[in-house]
């Protein structure tokens, strides 16, 4: 089917004399017309950028979409913008099916297509960008179909990792058919989170090696056993200044309702595992990937997403725990991005843990160290246990002098009624603070 993109866009690309690239809604390339002539006359920075990286940046494709290309259902006119690395003029065909937008074709435009008629306010066309039109038409239908049958096994996918026991052979038995032989491959479930889905979301899965299906799930994970496991609501604290911070602070709080994308991937062996990181890093430059508002106390930046890697596995039935894996696995990386941005379910260690524990409110004694107003307070402690509660790591990890530290310590055994001398209070308080994060 890819070859039959690559024909469409060299169709469109003779038939308006410009190199034309085509790339899917989120801006991933797709295929791209062979040009003539020096490159140094027909490309500029962001057509370059899209050719060998594959995708164009968020800055790029906001600057795009601001001239309406998503709503558009006629070709469009984009002049040029040097300061935004847009050196040539283009002409964009929206590539549109049963009113949907899929994707984008491109035309860069050095000055001969000027005076090219798109059509509009009872003008027709040139016959020209009607022959492109429909070629973008073409393109639209492949786009949907590929995307139906992404969204066959996606569905697939969803039903075997939501299934409970007694219903997983046969969950598992529908997702073999549907793979076929790519079945008997060992294989990855990688997590993103959060991930945003828009309306009417039929986008066609990127074109990644081993890629085989992926889906949207809500952030309540259904454990291994059929027992539903939300996220903790643990109440974020305000990150402390930057120049001191050493435990960043808490991503908002998840409800049950917030997605997560599950994607289903073929390894070369259980051992290597090249593909899947691939694949997390790439859903990870998605537009969708990501998007919550840090806490209140932080303004209004934008937290990144993050993705986990679950155990491979040969056997399909074992894919549910293998979601139950990477999505605890993305759920550690987003918590403390020493671990991330993509992280391995082996290699997130007490958190393995940690996102097993049920949405139970935090103990009471340790509730109060939570709050907003005493976060400079739990970064101190959090700090410390890390440290082994060795006063000297701590003091110089958090920027402080010692008696500074012994000082604040003093205050959260006052706060919480905790003992910081007693093995139980601190491992109490350690995963307290720890599960806040999550």
């Amino acid at each position: 089917m890819r070859g039959d993109y690559q024909q469409l866009v060299d169709e469109i690309s003779a038939a308006l004399g410009a190199p034309a690239t085509l790339e899917d809604r989120d801006f991933g390339l797709i295929a791209f017309g062979a040009h003539e002539g020096d490159d140094d006359l027909v490309m500029d920075p962001v057509r370059t950028r899209s050719i060998l990286q594959r995708r164009s940046t968020a800055a790029v494709r906001a600057w795009f979409e601001a001239f309406g290309i998503a709503r558009a259902t006629t070709a469009l006119r984009i002049p040029p913008d040097p300061a935004a690395g847009v050196f040539k003029g283009r002409i964009c065909l929206p590539v549109r099916h049963r009113g949907i937008v899929h994707g984008y074709v491109w035309l860069l435009d050095d000055g001969h297509l000027t005076d090219l008629e798109l059509g509009g306010g009872g003008t027709p066309p040139d016959p020209r960008i009607e022959q492109a039109m429909e070629s973008a038409a073409g393109i639209g239908a492949l786009l949907a179909a590929e995307a139906r049958a992404g969204a066959e096994l996606g569905d697939l996918l969803r039903a075997l990792l939501q299934s409970r026991p007694g219903e997983r052979s046969a969950a598992a038995a529908a997702l073999r058919d549907g793979l076929r032989s790519a079945a008997d491959a060992p294989l990855m479930v990688v997590a993103v989170t959060p991930w945003g889905v828009p309306e009417a979301d039929q986008a066609p899965l990127p074109n990644l090696p081993g890629l085989l299906a992926a889906c949207t799930l809500p952030a309540a994970n259904r454990a291994a056993d059929g027992a539903e496991t939300p996220l903790p609501a643990l109440s974020a604290a305000a990150p402390a200044p930057a120049a001191r911070r050493t435990a960043p602070a808490p991503p908002p709080r998840a409800t049950a309702d917030t997605p997560s994308l599950a994607a289903l991937v073929r390894l070369r062996s259980p051992s290597s595992l090249a593909a899947a990181h691939t694949v997390a890093e790439h859903l990870l430059r998605s537009p969708r990937a990501g998007g919550g508002l840090a806490p209140s106390g932080a303004g209004s930046r934008t937290l990144p997403g993050a993705a986990g890697l679950g155990t491979p596995v040969r056997e399909l039935a074992g894919l549910p725990t293998a979601w139950h894996e990477a999505l605890a696995a993305a759920r550690a990386a987003r918590a403390e991005p020493r671990l991330g941005p993509v992280a391995e379910w082996d290699a997130i260690g007490s958190y393995r843990l940690l996102t097993g524990l049920s949405s139970a409110e935090p103990d009471a004694a340790v509730r109060p160290l939570l709050t907003p107003a005493h976060s400079e307070l739990a970064r101190t402690a959090e700090v410390f246990l890390d440290c082994a509660g060795q006063a000297g790591r701590a003091a110089q990890a958090l920027g402080i002098h010692r008696q500074t530290l012994y000082y604040r310590l003093g205050r959260v055994e006052k706060l919480t009624g905790l003992d910081l001398d007693e093995g139980g209070d601190r491992l109490l308080l350690h995963m307290a603070l720890k599960t806040a994060r999550l």
